[in-house]
């Protein structure tokens, strides 16, 4: 059965663990949590960021820094929020920049930034209005892709009537060429060249080799002499990869238990698990870090995301969704809770 975000509780089948500890000490902030051990070890500032009184975050679904140190912010917006702005900017100190994006409201999800030539440009994925964009960073659009009607894997007319297609999130090669899963829709990776033309379709549903059910992260990795295409295949409880033309490579396994998003830096991937956890791969793809693993049981997981934010156990995820390193090795994690949560995780060692 497909894990998806709402099925998520009644399809998994993970033992319970520690329940939900309420009450606990230092919830007001008066001491910063620390995360992780050895040279892993983070001070973890949760809410970072000075929101303005007008934005109220919905799920925090996307994170990334540009070449100037700003933090951005993608979220679905709260039914309480006077703004209905999707992309909020923070400088690196947490003071607000800007915020745009309206138009993407209850479906903002994936967010990547590439620069190209002397401009950075944020590639967004909208679940919801089946859409990825490229925009500048101030929100100018420079093309946006709908349903994929090139495939024949979502042809209309070949499978009388359209397919189901939810963007989630984009990965890019050194080319250009674009990948975008489909991770709420049908299962597929669909490829397109630096001038979002058409490419292939790969991938579908299923737990063989090559197949997926919910491709929600993918990433480009140029660790090595010859980059290859990792893919989050969450609700299959793995990582795969694959040749940049679609073809499989093989399967990461037992590093997350539902992995959602990757980042890069120095050899390290940061990976969020959205069962609680936060995980860091070396550059072989071991292992070596989990930070603030909840290790809650499903009801208290069921709970918890849903409720304020005074009920969330400082130096404890929830569901990290998307996570990113910044320019100085810390580590910027979002979670998909309905009132948001942004933790900066300050590297210490």
């Amino acid at each position: 059965m497909k894990v998806t975000r709402r099925s998520f509780l009644a399809t998994t089948g993970m033992a319970a663990a520690a329940p939900l500890v309420l009450g606990t000490t230092d919830k007001a902030g008066n001491k910063t949590p620390v995360v992780g051990e050895g040279d892993h070890k983070y001070e973890a500032t949760h809410d970072w960021g000075q929101l303005p009184h007008n934005i109220k975050y919905g799920n925090t679904h996307g994170v990334c820094e540009d070449s100037q140190g700003h933090i951005y912010i993608h979220h679905t917006v709260h039914a309480t929020s006077d703004s209905l702005d999707t992309i909020v900017v923070f400088d690196e100190k947490g003071k607000f920049v800007r915020s745009w994006g309206k138009q993407f409201k209850g479906g903002a999800h994936g967010l990547m930034i590439r620069k190209e030539g002397s401009e950075e440009f944020l590639y967004l994925s909208d679940y919801a209005h089946g859409i990825v964009t490229k925009r500048t960073l101030k929100g100018e659009e420079v093309f946006t892709l709908g349903y994929p009607v090139e495939s024949s894997a979502y042809d209309l007319s070949l499978n009388n009537g359209p397919v189901n297609y939810k963007p989630t999130n984009v990965a890019i090669a050194p080319n250009g060429d674009f990948y975008v899963g489909d991770g709420y829709g049908s299962s597929y990776i669909n490829q397109y060249n630096k001038d979002a033309q058409f490419i292939r379709t790969f991938g579908g549903p299923g737990k063989g080799l090559g197949q997926l059910d919910c491709p929600h992260g993918l990433w480009v990795d140029t660790r090595r002499d010859t980059a290859v295409l990792v893919v989050a295949d969450r609700s299959n409880q793995r990582l795969q990869r694959f040749t940049l033309d679609g073809k499989h490579i093989d399967f990461i396994l037992g590093t997350s238990k539902l992995p959602c998003h990757f980042h890069e830096r120095n050899g390290e991937v940061v990976i969020p698990d959205l069962w609680s956890k936060v995980v860091v791969l070396d550059r072989d793809n071991k292992l070596v870090a989990t930070l603030g693993d909840g290790q809650y049981s499903q009801d208290d997981w069921n709970k918890i995301r849903t409720q304020a934010r005074e009920t969330f156990v400082p130096g404890k995820f929830i569901c990290p969704h998307s996570a990113c390193f910044d320019h100085t090795g810390n580590i910027f994690v979002v979670e998909w809770v309905e009132v948001g949560r942004v933790t900066k995780l300050r590297k210490v060692a």
